[in-house]
């Protein structure tokens, strides 16, 4: 059996298209055999509130004019509808929280009014000069190099800032946006800022996502992970359409198996060292 797939977007998402939906992604679920499916809508914010660490930073408006609230009741009323139609398929509520280190007032307030099952951690957008810049407007003022390296430098201030997620998503985001092409991106002469990050995220007891969407990881990569001290590893699509749910699982199992990982206590469970 395929593992759950604990990262998908839906309609309740501000950056999907028209395509996207909650009943159809479960639709894809049960054809491709996943045993759960998690629907992490995401949880990002326009501007910081009391008690955020971003109020001396400013928001760009390049990439914050795009972010919509989430509409957690009706996403949630989404849920229960879904749970009763697929009772065949485990289907977890939760979202993907943007910056927690720097909106951790305003996400916490969200994610504590609510009985989330998965909370996932990401980092988009970092402080750059003063402002909040999406994580790819990096390459360009610095060297391609130097762009990956702030950005795992934040990761590392993301991890130790916050403590409301579970489940680190995408560690390496801007790899999708390599300017010379995603596809020419190499892990190895990142191997210390990855180990940093790493380990930072094993002393939490948190888990590391395998995103099927990003680039997949090495079996260096999970392995560093499990040399770090990392003991359970995620995998997510990051689906935003429904033929998406569940894409490349079987080769991330075979990445993940490589490195030394193994399915956990049930179908549902997170994956082992």
């Amino acid at each position: 059996m395929l593992p759950a797939d604990n990262h998908v977007h839906t309609e309740w998402s501000y950056d999907t298209s028209a395509g996207a939906s909650m009943v159809r992604s479960c639709e894809q679920a049960v054809a491709v055999g996943l045993p759960a499916i998690a629907f992490t809508e995401h949880l990002e914010f326009t501007s910081g509130g009391p008690g955020d660490a971003i109020h001396d930073v400013a928001t760009d408006h390049r990439w914050w004019s795009r972010i919509k609230p989430l509409d957690a009741e009706g996403y949630l009323a989404c849920i229960a509808e879904c749970r009763e139609r697929f009772p065949g398929l485990r289907i977890l509520s939760g979202v993907e929280a943007g910056e927690s280190h720097l909106f951790g007032a305003s996400a916490g307030a969200i994610v504590g009014s609510h009985d989330f099952d998965r909370i996932l951690g990401s980092l988009h957008a970092v402080p750059y000069r003063g402002r909040l810049i999406s994580a790819d407007a990096l390459f360009g003022p610095m060297s391609d190099a130097d762009a990956m390296r702030y950005y795992f430098t934040e990761m590392v201030a993301l991890i130790d800032g916050s403590d409301l997620f579970q489940v680190l998503a995408h560690l390496d985001f801007p790899r999708r946006y390599w300017p010379r092409g995603a596809h020419l991106f190499r892990e190895q002469p990142f191997e210390e800022e990855y180990r940093t990050v790493l380990r930072a995220l094993a002393a939490t007891g948190r888990v590391l996502e395998i995103n099927t969407k990003t680039p997949l990881a090495s079996v260096d990569l999970v392995r560093w992970w499990r040399e770090e001290g990392g003991t359970a590893v995620s995998f997510g699509s990051d689906a935003h359409l429904p033929n998406r749910v569940g894409d490349r699982f079987k080769l991330a199992v075979d990445v993940v198996e490589a490195a030394g990982f193994r399915p956990g206590r049930d179908p549902y469970d997170f994956w082992r060292a």
